[in-house]
């Protein structure tokens, strides 16, 4: 899970002052000061989760914030507030004023035995199809940080063109992409190989790649660990109990009103919600630690506990906490009690005097273990029922939606009226679907009255 130090504050901070946002013209200082701030807030987040799971669930489950949901945060809190003129800081903490409202809701409905009757009312495919739907949106993040995937004009996205480069002799614009693509090569060679801590490894040795083709030395001081630290105390955890946070949070030009909001906290909880019972369900049969109706034991704690971990990250200005499907790892090398997870966080909580090493770590290297959590997380879709088209093509288009519109929540949002619509002219409604019926009439009221 180390990867997450790196990843998740350039994916929350558009890769912070050297980032994409910044070649944009965004302020790029700024940026270095929300990029700190989530470093620490993303560690800190992690061990009061995964601490939580040792003594309160005392289950071997590690948490962590979510890849999926980072980038969302990223798309419409902090370059949604950059490309709508709203200031950059304001626009951070306006998420995380989201974050912390859909962490409330959510850990009322673990509280109250909502969380459990709603995840099991969702149709299966559309389960099945978010996490492999997330996993294509992570991806694409990852081919656009790394310059893989260009505009186009007339073919709207093209391959990095290396002729280009070749004829004007410059090869800087494409040394990214290349050694980002040699990336996903050696985590892939060493995941087959089964080398632990593959993806960890993967980043480095591209990292060792990037400054070899760029023929350059990266640079560092000691010095950017109180940098981190100063950061956070400033920007960071002081984000939530800013007054114009919460203001902009449901009046704010990058959120587009309170309907927007309300939407916002049901997406950021709908998936958290499908993450964490995959997760659960997955590591804990793998653990063999199902109770005798199938669930994972002591499955509401556990729930719990991502609940709270997620109120936690918001309050220390990082996206959505949620438990890791690398805890499977874990479990892999035995791990079946608490311990594991003390152990964990006890490693995440050193990571906090890292980022001197977090900060040569170029996008073009954690761009590959984007993608790569891409492919894991598309796998999921192989169990959706392709010859029922009441399971296909809702499937298909919350799949397919979500990185072409570049949205988690059009993705559920258009499968969810696909499949109310199929199911109700084809005689298949029932009670059950009342859960994805609202859904539905919510997102078709957002796509009338919202643009996002």
């Amino acid at each position: 899970m180390a990867y997450i130090v790196f990843v998740n504050p350039d994916q929350v901070a558009a890769g912070g002052a050297g980032g994409w946002l910044a070649g944009e013209g965004a302020d790029a200082a700024v940026l270095g000061q929300i990029w700190n701030s989530v470093f620490i807030g993303s560690i800190l987040g992690a061990v009061v989760g995964t601490l939580l799971m040792a003594f309160l669930a005392k289950l071997p489950f590690a948490q962590a914030c979510g890849m999926g949901l980072n980038s969302f945060f990223c798309t419409c809190f902090v370059s949604g507030a950059y490309f709508s003129n709203t200031d950059l800081i304001t626009g951070y903490h306006s998420g995380l004023v989201i974050i912390f409202i859909s962490g409330l809701v959510f850990l009322l409905l673990s509280a109250t035995g909502l969380r459990s009757y709603i995840a099991k009312a969702m149709p299966d495919c559309l389960k099945k199809a978010i996490p492999a739907g997330i996993g294509l949106f992570i991806a694409l993040i990852g081919f656009k940080n790394a310059g893989i995937i260009q505009d186009n004009p007339y073919t709207f996205v093209q391959f990095v063109d290396i002729n280009g480069a070749r004829l004007s002799g410059d090869w800087s614009p494409v040394i990214p992409a290349v050694v980002a693509l040699l990336g996903l090569i050696i985590i892939g060679v060493f995941e087959k190989l089964r080398v632990k801590g593959s993806v960890i490894l993967g980043i480095l040795a591209t990292t060792v790649l990037y400054y070899l083709f760029m023929w350059e030395l990266p640079t560092f001081s000691l010095s950017a660990i109180g940098q981190s630290f100063s950061d956070f105390g400033k920007v960071g955890v002081v984000g939530l109990f800013d007054p114009a946070a919460w203001s902009a949070a449901f009046n704010g030009a990058h959120i587009g009103g309170v309907f927007n909001a309300v939407m916002l906290v049901i997406t950021f909880c709908l998936v958290d919600m499908f993450d964490t019972l995959g997760t659960l369900y997955g590591t804990a049969a793998q653990a063999d630690m199902l109770d005798e109706n199938g669930d994972p034991v002591r499955v509401e704690k556990a729930m719990l506990c991502d609940s709270v971990a997620t109120v936690s990250g918001s309050v220390f200005g990082t996206s959505t906490v949620t438990t890791f499907v690398e805890s499977s790892s874990g479990v892999a090398a035995g791990g079946r009690t608490g311990l594991t997870s003390l152990v964990t966080a006890l490693c995440f909580a050193i990571c906090l005097f890292f980022s001197p090493l977090a900060s040569i770590i170029p996008s073009a290297a954690t761009a590959p273990a984007l993608i790569y959590v891409g492919v894991l997380m598309v796998k999921n879709f192989a169990k959706v029922d392709m010859d029922d088209m009441l399971s296909a093509i809702p499937a298909f288009l919350t799949l397919i939606m979500m990185p072409l519109t570049y949205s988690i929540a059009n993705g559920i949002g258009i499968g969810a009226i696909a499949y109310t619509l199929i199911s109700l002219f084809t005689g298949k409604y029932t009670k059950k679907n009342i859960v994805v019926t609202v859904i539905a009439a919510l997102f078709i009221v957002k796509f009338i009255f919202v643009t996002m």
